[in-house]
C-alpha cells in the first residue's frame, strides 16, 4: 500500500510539473494564435512543387527561383525529424534576395514525401539513401550542380552526397553538424545535457495531451522559447506555418525520428572519405553546442581540405541563431567562391 501512495505521488508531481513548469508564452500569444486560425492561411508554399522518384518513394520538394537569373542553386537539407517547412522563411528569402534558385525537401518519412512504413531495426534506410533522395531531386529538376546547405542530420547527408556524386556539388555548408556522430575521439552527448534537455522538454508534453490545433501551435512557440529564448521570435509566422503543415499538409510524423537517428547511428565514420573533397567547405558551429559538440565541427575543418569554420560564441544546437545577419553575410560570401 504504501509503495502505491508513493507512485501515485510521483505520478501526481509528474504530471504538476508538465503542466505547470516550462516557459512562460507571451501574453499576446493567444490573441495572435486565435487571429491566425480565424483567418484565411497564407499560402507558405511559393515556389513550383513536384515529386522526385528514389528508389520506390515520392520525395516532395519545392523549387524557388529568384527575380533575376540565377547566380546558382541551394538545395537545403533538414535536420533530424524536420520536413522543409521547418526552413525558417526569413532565411529562405535572404538566400532568393540573394539570387539564387533554392530547392527545399521533405526527406524521406517526413511531411508530403513518402511515410516509410515497413520500416524497422533490421531493415533500416541508411545516410545514403536519404543523399539518393537529394540526388533525385536534382536529377527530377536537371539541376547538374547545387550548393548543398545541411543543418545537423542534415549536413551528415550533405556529405554522403559530397562522397557518392562529387561532381554534383558546387560547395557545402554544414552546420552543427558532424562527420562521424560515435567518434570517440570528440566528446558526445553529455548525461547533464541529456537530463537538462529532458526537464525543459517535459513541460512542452501538456500541448501534445491536450490536443487541438491550438495547443499545435503553442508547442514549437515553447520550444522556441525554451531552447533559444524570445529574441526573433515571431508567434504569427509560427502559427502559419503550424496550420498550414496540420490543415494542408500531414504535419509531424514522430516515426521519422527514431528512423533517421537510426541511419546517423549507423553511418559510421565518412572521416576518410572527406578527405579526399575538393569543393569549398564552410562549417559552422555553436561553441555552445551541448547535442553535437564544437569538437564534432573543428574536427570537420581539420578532415576537408581547405575548409573554413565560423565558430559562433556561446551559441547552442539551435537555428535560426542570434545574429542571423552575420551568419547570412558568411554563407553568400562562401556560395560566391563556389
Amino acid at each position: 500500500m504504501t509503495i502505491l501512495i508513493i507512485v501515485l505521488a510521483a505520478l501526481m508531481g509528474l504530471l504538476l510539473f508538465i503542466f505547470f513548469a516550462g516557459p512562460n508564452l507571451p501574453p499576446e500569444t493567444d490573441s495572435i494564435i486565435e487571429q491566425v486560425m480565424d483567418g484565411d492561411l497564407p499560402n507558405v508554399i511559393t515556389g513550383k512543387t513536384g515529386f522526385a522518384s528514389s528508389g520506390g518513394l515520392d520525395i516532395w520538394y519545392e523549387d524557388i527561383l529568384p527575380q533575376d537569373s540565377p547566380r546558382g542553386t541551394i538545395l537545403l537539407l533538414m535536420s533530424m525529424g524536420g520536413n522543409a517547412l521547418f526552413w525558417p522563411p526569413k532565411f529562405i528569402r535572404a538566400l532568393v534576395q540573394a539570387g539564387y534558385q533554392v530547392i527545399r525537401y521533405d526527406h524521406r518519412g517526413t511531411g508530403m514525401s513518402d511515410w516509410v512504413t515497413n520500416w524497422d531495426n533490421k531493415n533500416p534506410y541508411t545516410l545514403q539513401d536519404m543523399a539518393s533522395d537529394a540526388i533525385a531531386v536534382l536529377d527530377e529538376l536537371d539541376i547538374k550542380q547545387a550548393h548543398l546547405l545541411g543543418l545537423s542530420m542534415g549536413g551528415m547527408v550533405a556529405q554522403e552526397v559530397a562522397i557518392h556524386h562529387s561532381a554534383r556539388v558546387a560547395s557545402l555548408t554544414l552546420i552543427m553538424t558532424s562527420g562521424y556522430i560515435g567518434d570517440p575521439d570528440v566528446p558526445g552527448l553529455s548525461s547533464r545535457y541529456f537530463w537538462s534537455s529532458l526537464i525543459k522538454g517535459l513541460p512542452l508534453l501538456k500541448y501534445r495531451i491536450l490536443g487541438g490545433e491550438r495547443n499545435l501551435v503553442k508547442e514549437p512557440i515553447a520550444k522556441t522559447i525554451a531552447y533559444r529564448g524570445y529574441e526573433g521570435l515571431d508567434i504569427k509566422e509560427l502559427a502559419e506555418l503550424v496550420l498550414f503543415d496540420v490543415r494542408k499538409r500531414r504535419g509531424i510524423n514522430l516515426k521519422a525520428l527514431l528512423q533517421h537517428q537510426t541511419a546517423v547511428s549507423i553511418s559510421g565514420s565518412r572521416f576518410e572519405k572527406l578527405q579526399t573533397l575538393r569543393l569549398p567547405t564552410l562549417v559552422i558551429h555553436g561553441t555552445d553546442d551541448q547535442f553535437i559538440p564544437i569538437g564534432h565541427g573543428k574536427k570537420l575543418v581539420n578532415a576537408i581540405p581547405n575548409a573554413k569554420g565560423m565558430w559562433l560564441d556561446g551559441v547552442g544546437h539551435v537555428f535560426p541563431t542570434p545574429n542571423m545577419e552575420a551568419l547570412l553575410a558568411e554563407i553568400t560570401a562562401h556560395l560566391g567562391s563556389g
